[in-house]
């Protein structure tokens, strides 16, 4: 029983002396947060930042200096850091209005950034905390008509995207194609090249073998003038046969005559 009252007797002055440096440090803490305030409130937010910081060293669970912290950081477009104070602080209080603050302050960083679903879900969960908050509310409605309309510029860039995709498909196909035309076109005119060589080899040699005929062309030609075409007299035939007839025509002529001389009654003296 001595034992006892004598460990009683010397811990119960450290409790004291503990209450009465947390108490200080408390203090403390709650004089280096109305600095930060009234820093903040002149625009000085890196400032009001480390007297918040050096609050939560005097007393890490202070609900407030957190708050502010995260305030402090999102006035500095630092978002990343100030939705971290902002979920901490979501976490760890037991304060309905605190954690309803602090979900509204995520969505209004997360709309600030354009990340609209985001901001939707911190909204809605801060009115499921304190459905009365007005503010909230109208922040809610404008984050879910930015949303949609993000939503559609997406579908329309998408599609846009496809289209312009397909464009450029079938620009390379046309372009695969126009390539495969022209050298099927290239290889048709080599074909034609090369038959247009073989042709005029044939025709040279038409040409040279037609040279080599010639001259006995030219003796058919001779002979074939000389042969009478049928039907036709040569001069030659033509004159024997004026000569034939004309000598016939003598002939003739001459029986005529003698056929006169036979008929003509001649006088004939009698021989008595």
């Amino acid at each position: 029983m001595k034992r006892i009252v004598f460990f009683i007797i010397l811990v119960f002055p450290l409790i004291i002396f503990a209450q009465q440096d947390k108490a200080a440090l408390e203090k403390e803490a709650r004089q280096l947060v109305r600095e930060g305030n009234e820093l903040y409130n002149q625009l000085k937010f890196v400032d009001a930042e480390a007297k918040y910081k050096k609050a939560l060293e005097k007393n890490p669970a202070y609900e407030i200096a957190n708050y502010n912290l995260g305030n402090a950081l999102a006035q500095q477009n630092r978002n990343k850091e100030a939705i971290e104070r902002y979920q901490m602080l979501a976490k760890t209080t037991k304060d309905k209005m605190t954690l309803a603050s602090a979900m509204h302050n995520i969505g209004n960083v997360n709309f600030q950034e354009k990340k609209y679903q985001e901001a939707v879900d911190a909204y809605k969960n801060s009115l499921r905390v304190n459905p009365k908050d007005d503010e909230t509310r109208y922040n809610l409605a404008l984050a879910q008509m930015m949303l949609k309309d993000q939503q559609q510029n997406q579908d329309q860039n998408q599609d846009n995207k496809d289209n312009k995709d397909n464009k450029d498909d079938q620009k390379d196909q046309d372009k695969k194609d126009q390539e495969n035309k022209d050298d099927k076109n290239q290889d048709n005119k080599e074909d034609d090249k090369e038959n247009n060589e073989d042709e005029k080899k044939d025709d040279d040699k038409k040409n040279d073998k037609d040279k080599k005929d010639k001259p006995e062309d030219k003796k058919d030609d001779k002979k074939q003038q000389k042969k009478p075409q049928p039907g036709k007299l040569s001069p030659e035939q033509i004159k024997q046969l004026l000569e034939a007839m004309n000598n016939e025509e003598k002939k003739t002529q001459e029986k005529m005559n003698a056929k006169k001389e036979r008929g003509k009654k001649i006088k004939q003296e009698k021989d008595w």
